[in-house]
């Protein structure tokens, strides 16, 4: 079990973030093995383009997991900002002090016997790369991140990340009329708060006051799991990462077909787009999914938003539409 204390004035600066960089490092750890069966698919295939790709990417084939353990945590750094891009993680794990690099590698060498985790030998492309020093680990390993992220996840993000916001969003509401509470206690059955202490399931043993907690939700993850700084110098506040199951993605990726009624009301166009909008999602999104141009798509959608069927909001870098209740009765009446 990990405990986590968090006083009001941490659980005030806790937040929450969607991390490109996060999922794809995810799929290193065990659940990429073995992902839920109603995982989207590309969360299956990313293992097997890591390993055939062993030669192009030897540091993350070497640190990927298939049983219990430790992958580094620089690898997927903490997202300094709700919604940071691929880019910018990436940066960011290029730049990882050289001496934060090798004190994680460290403790995945020595394990952490007090808290569960058990030391193993650094494998020989691993060894190597350390020999050369921790500046080039990490500009190393941002070199793969890139190469894997654009081998297997790339296509598909724009897609995962339009579910991971919706999840973002439903969070936050819950915190605005139920607190933060009933928020945790409503983000996992393995994740429950209690009396100042945020307590989550796991075969580790940790329990330690915090400053915050950063909340990540995951299409990958099949449980929750917490990052907590294995290097003991204090500065990074622990990582939560608890799974988005995932009605949400089947609705989101696969496009829901209107009723006739519906078709011949508003256009077989604007009956599909409407139909699909039941998870939010980005004009791109829409086009891709439905083989139209994204003008064409921006037209449709600016109809229905004058209609007050949709609405519209910014996330990040994209606008998500997302129907409003008369869209949804619209939509869903035969």
């Amino acid at each position: 079990m990990i405990e986590l204390t968090v006083d009001a004035a941490g659980l005030a600066r806790s937040r929450f973030a969607v991390s490109p960089l996060h999922e794809a490092v995810a799929t290193l750890l065990p659940w990429g093995m073995r992902p839920a069966p109603d995982a989207d698919v590309w969360v299956a295939r990313a293992r097997r383009v890591l390993r055939r790709h062993r030669d192009r990417l030897p540091l993350l084939s070497e640190l990927a997991l298939d049983a219990g353990g430790y992958v580094p945590d620089f690898l997927s750094p903490h997202p300094v900002g709700p919604s940071p891009s691929v880019e910018e993680e990436l940066e960011r794990v290029r730049c990882t002090p050289p001496e934060r690099v090798l004190g994680e590698l460290r403790a995945l060498q020595d394990g952490r016997p007090s808290n569960g985790l058990a030391g193993c030998e650094l494998p020989p492309a691993v060894r190597r790369a350390v020999a050369r020093g921790g500046a080039y680990v990490a500009r190393q390993a941002a070199h793969e991140l890139r190469s894997y992220w654009e081998l297997a996840f790339a296509p598909h993000w724009e897609t995962a990340r339009s579910v991971l916001d919706a999840e973002v969003e439903r969070c936050a509401g819950v915190l605005a009329r139920q607190g933060a509470a009933r928020l945790f206690n409503s983000l996992h059955p393995g994740i429950r708060w209690a009396d100042g202490t945020l307590l989550v399931e796991s075969r580790f043993q940790i329990t330690l006051p915090v400053p915050l907690v950063i909340v990540v939700p995951s299409l990958v993850a099949t449980r929750p799991a917490v990052a907590v700084d294995p290097t003991r110098d204090g500065a990074r506040p622990p990582m939560l990462a608890h799974p988005v199951r995932d009605k949400a993605v089947a609705d989101t990726v696969i496009p829901a077909a209107p009723s006739t009624e519906t078709a011949q009301l508003l256009g077989p166009t604007r009956a599909a787009l409407l139909a699909a909008l039941a998870q939010p999602a980005s004009t791109a999104q829409l086009a891709a999914r439905h083989f139209l141009s994204p003008a064409t798509v921006s037209y449709h959608l600016g109809v229905l938003h004058r209609a007050g069927l949709v609405t519209r909001t910014r996330s990040g870098r994209s606008t998500l539409y997302r129907r409003t209740p008369n869209g949804s009765r619209l939509a869903g009446g035969r």
